[in-house]
């Protein structure tokens, strides 16, 4: 099976979630290959999953005070801050059967090409049930991806986060918290069990050097498909510009739980 493969940089959180949907949109409907993309966020941004209440996850006034934006995502899982990080997003029709259909497996399937790629750095990580990849420190466990998936017009979405750095103080800033007294232990309970590529390490990974070492684990993983460069279509994006106008910029999608 031949893939496309986009790099579309980094762009605002309604434009990236845009192009996801006119990509499947296009993939569906068999005028684009089956995808992967790689892209960043610029500026940061927190998502929420779709079934998440906007008003119930994210300080708004602190989302603007610190120029972060937000969106809500066609896929579940809860709020993510994307800023130092590679984010990656496949497109498979279900018809091509590359991957299994249960939702579990599929999600370890394709998970497979970020483990290769983390490896390619440098890294073990391991999938845990249901959707994110840990590494290990010592004996603890730290999560340094997370991932969700839908599926819609016959195609699997998966989208997930590859983290560069980590600032759980800012996400902690920008997120509402149930009890404010607890905050300080809640924030030392998450660098606990999450890390990032550059802290494992103890060295700097950059974007671009994560973006060859995934591209390379998605082509391990799946031997049978090429990954060929490519440009996002005229009309993908169009499609982009619009649902970026028209959904994920407005506060009757963001807003809507």
């Amino acid at each position: 099976m031949n893939f496309r493969f986009l790099t579309t940089g980094h762009l605002p959180a309604r434009m990236n979630m845009a192009i996801d949907e006119a990509v499947l949109d296009a993939v569906a409907t068999k005028t684009s290959a089956p995808t992967l993309r790689l892209y960043g966020w610029k500026p940061a941004a927190i998502s929420i999953g779709y079934f998440q209440s906007l008003e119930e996850e994210i300080d708004l006034a602190a989302c603007a005070k610190s120029d972060t934006e937000f969106v809500r995502r066609v896929t579940g899982g809860g709020a993510v801050l994307h800023e130092h990080e590679l984010t990656y997003s496949i497109h498979i029709p279900e018809s091509a059967a590359l991957v299994p259909n249960g939702i579990l497996e599929s999600y370890r399937a394709i998970s497979e090409g970020v483990i290769k790629g983390l490896a390619v750095l440098g890294v073990t990580a391991k999938f845990v049930p249901l959707n994110d990849l840990i590494v290990m420190n010592g004996e603890m466990p730290q999560k340094i991806s997370g991932n969700a998936q839908t599926r819609k017009q016959g195609v699997i979405l998966q989208h997930g986060t590859i983290l560069l750095r980590v600032d759980v103080e800012k996400m902690f800033s920008l997120l509402k918290v149930p009890d404010e007294k607890l905050k300080g232990k809640m924030i030392a309970t998450i660098k606990e069990r999450v890390t990032s590529i550059s802290h494992f390490l103890g060295r700097e990974v950059g974007f671009e050097e994560a973006l060859d070492a995934v591209r390379t684990g998605f082509a391990q993983a799946f031997p049978q498909c090429t990954f060929e460069a490519a440009e996002i279509s005229s009309e993908e994006m169009r499609h982009a510009e619009q649902l970026a106008k028209e959904k994920y910029g407005n506060d009757s999608w963001n807003k809507q739980r």
